[in-house]
């Protein structure tokens, strides 16, 4: 067996083969074409920019065909450079996964090379062992072929807050942005009227003043009767409003004080048509004050049936307690309805999930080491996202700290190459 020691070995001992040379009299000896392609390119690379393989006059190019929808091997045969009818030739191989687990892939002559129709997998991160026969020799060859691969040491990763967990099955609840406004309630609102036309001979409210129910807000002198009597307050609360003076001439309908009651409010969402059919009464809301200094779990209590016909929208109430007054009516708030939840076989947390390549990854942990699993993803919370593929159930994966893990794969450069 041939063994392709490591790419920093090699250039490595290119490096010290150069050095020896500097240091003897004339000029330094010229490196062979192998030993200059490992210095300049980590291992010597074939006419198709694959990993050129070589035993004797024999020698074996590597490549992974990724212009098609899915990568493929293909392996180019020569003898003493020259290429070699793929039908002459043998040949298998061995990638041994982080894991481990075992990827076997057994060859077949098409066109100029070996082709194998079973899919590379991402990730392209692997021991790889090759086997290939020709005029009754046999060649095999090891090597690494690692990508966003890097062994951090547990004091290490504790020092930079790595934290992990179990892939498995999780909850998901979708949710729904929503904005409105803090109202008092219909029961918490209460109009002031004469019982009888008149003129208002005193009235002893102002705006904003605190009243209890059954005080004495105004004396109204009967248009019919002549007789003064009083006007007092149906419940507790404050003077939202006030529309007549002393003097002035009630009982035309209008009402001469509206009273609120701040400590019974809710809060008014519009929903628009496209939203409307996913919100039923009994969802739980989350609502935010516009600052989002103040929070509140509430649930949706009522759906008015009618729509306004400007803005086209139907509005849910969720009460609000009081909370010692941070609701104001008239404010605006924020909401986050949850219109859907449903288990799914299996999930990551959302804030694991990290960008590589044109992937979405995390990072899995066997023992110290640490690898990228690509993922296909489903569905998206912000807690937990689920995964449709690239992740066995049971790994271990990052959940925070990941950007440490990236850093230190983008530090030791191992990237994307085969």
């Amino acid at each position: 067996m041939i063994r392709l020691t490591s790419s920093r070995r090699m250039i490595a001992a290119s490096l010290f083969a150069l050095a020896v040379a500097g240091c003897g009299e004339g000029a330094p000896e010229k490196l062979s074409p192998e030993a200059a392609a490992a210095a300049a390119a980590d291992y010597e690379r074939g006419p198709h920019n694959g990993r050129l393989l070589r035993d004797g006059d024999f020698a074996l190019e590597v490549t992974i065909f990724e212009e098609g929808p899915e990568p493929l091997y293909r392996l180019y045969p020569y003898l003493n450079d020259a290429p070699v009818d793929p039908r002459q030739v043998q040949a298998s191989i061995a990638l041994t996964r982080l894991g481990p687990s075992v990827d076997r892939f057994v060859f077949t002559a098409a066109e100029d090379y070996l082709t194998s129709p079973t899919v590379v997998a991402e990730p392209h991160s692997f021991d790889v062992s090759v086997a290939a026969t020709h005029a009754g020799k046999r060649s095999t060859w090891t090597y690494e072929s690692y990508e966003g691969r890097t062994i951090i040491t547990p004091a290490a990763a504790q020092a930079g807050g790595v934290t992990t967990q179990r892939a498995g099955g999780a909850v998901l609840g979708e949710s729904l942005p929503l904005s409105g406004r803090v109202e008092i309630t219909p029961e918490g609102q209460s109009e002031v009227h004469a019982r009888y036309p008149g003129r208002i001979m005193s009235l002893n409210a102002e705006l904003g003043q605190r009243v209890s129910r059954g005080q004495v807000l105004a004396r109204v002198e009967s248009s019919e009767s002549l007789q003064t009597y009083s006007v007092t307050a149906p419940i507790s609360g404050v003077i939202m409003e006030k529309n007549a003076v002393a003097g002035a001439i009630t009982g035309n309908g209008e009402p001469m004080l509206v009273i609120g009651d701040p400590t019974r409010l809710h809060a008014e969402f519009f929903l628009y048509p496209r939203d409307a059919e996913r919100v039923r009464t009994g969802q739980r809301v989350e609502v935010t004050s516009l600052a989002g200094e103040h929070r509140f779990n509430g649930v949706i209590e009522a759906i008015l049936p009618g729509g306004d016909p400007t803005s086209q929208t139907l509005i849910a109430h969720v009460e609000l307690a009081y909370m010692g007054g941070v609701w104001r009516p008239g404010l605006g708030v924020k909401g986050v309805a949850q219109v859907g939840q449903g288990e799914v076989p299996l999930a990551v947390q959302t804030k694991a999930i990290m960008p590589f390549r044109d992937f979405q990854v995390v990072y899995a942990k066997v023992g110290n080491t640490y690898e990228v699993r690509m993922l296909d993803l489903g569905r998206r919370t912000d807690e937990w996202t689920e995964v449709l593929g690239g992740l066995e159930p049971g790994t271990e994966y990052v959940v925070d700290g990941a950007f440490l893990i990236r850093a230190d794969i983008d530090k030791s450069g191992a990237s994307h190459d085969h």
